[in-house]
């Protein structure tokens, strides 16, 4: 499975492994929801992720605009692989209001 969900006490880390397409977009989405509201700061991990389509960036852009509505924190642990963070540059999502 390339996107798992970890909940803590403290917080909710969505781990994203591999290759993740659109045929995985509801799964993340579902996920996603679960962890925003929850309430719990969220931290996704990008360090084992070797492709994100355009599904997969507008998801998580979605995400960081309902978390910051929300007073959710949303952070990017890890290190995000080159390819990963050259894909989100070129389709424009950059500038997301959490820590690249």
């Amino acid at each position: 499975m390339p996107v798992i969900l970890d909940e803590s006490e403290g917080i909710s880390l969505i781990r994203i492994e591999g290759d993740v397409s659109i045929a995985m977009a509801a799964e993340m989405k579902g996920l996603l929801v679960k962890a925003l509201a929850s309430g719990k700061d969220l931290h996704v991990s990008m360090a084992s992720a070797t492709d994100l389509d355009v599904t997969a960036l507008q998801l998580l852009y979605a995400a960081d605009r309902e978390a910051a509505k929300s007073g959710v924190k949303l952070t990017l642990d890890d290190h995000v692989p080159e390819e990963i963070f050259s894909a989100m540059t070129d389709a424009g999502f950059a500038k997301f209001q959490f820590q690249l």
